[in-house]
């Protein structure tokens, strides 16, 4: 089985420094939530999206909720077109219509390829419906300003 170069210490550093926002729209609402999800979260530290994919954004509020884990307590916000492709990195602020969401902390591919789940780490786990989210609402990944810093900690860069 190949080496993840993230997790393996085959980096010398964390290889990101910047990168596009990544955009999208809401193209459905969810508003559901379970307390035994079992959500495996993959080892990658960022997930390819082009133009034109969709996938579903999904809260947790388990603060260790990272790479490599399992999440159970998680709230459905909805699925999004991707508009802007790009690369959606754990750490990236998420933003909904302006109004920030949390950060990625990973990326779950049970329904791979039909869509990823993006699962954002939130103080408060919401649904979509709880958080106002609307149809056609503007999706935003932004990778944070310690993401890089904060990421290298975690995989001892």
């Amino acid at each position: 089985m190949p080496k993840e170069p993230h997790l393996e210490g085959i980096l010398d550093k964390y290889p990101y420094v910047a990168k596009d926002d990544v955009e999208g729209r809401v193209v459905c609402l969810l508003d559901a939530q379970s307390e035994n999800r079992g959500m495996e979260l993959a080892t990658h530290l960022s997930r390819a999206v082009p133009r034109g994919q969709i996938h579903e954004l999904v809260l947790t509020d388990q603060a260790e909720a990272t790479p490599g884990s399992t999440v159970d307590r998680v709230a459905y916000v909805g699925f999004f077109e991707v508009e802007h492709g790009g690369l959606i990195l754990v750490g990236d602020r998420v933003t909904v219509d302006g109004q920030e969401l949390g950060k990625v902390a990973g990326f779950d591919e049970t329904h791979f390829p039909n869509h990823m789940n993006v699962l954002l780490k939130a103080r408060v786990r919401q649904t979509g419906v709880e958080l106002g989210v609307k149809l056609g609402a503007k999706v935003v990944f932004r990778m944070a300003e310690q993401a890089a810093h904060n990421c290298g900690i975690m995989l001892g860069f």
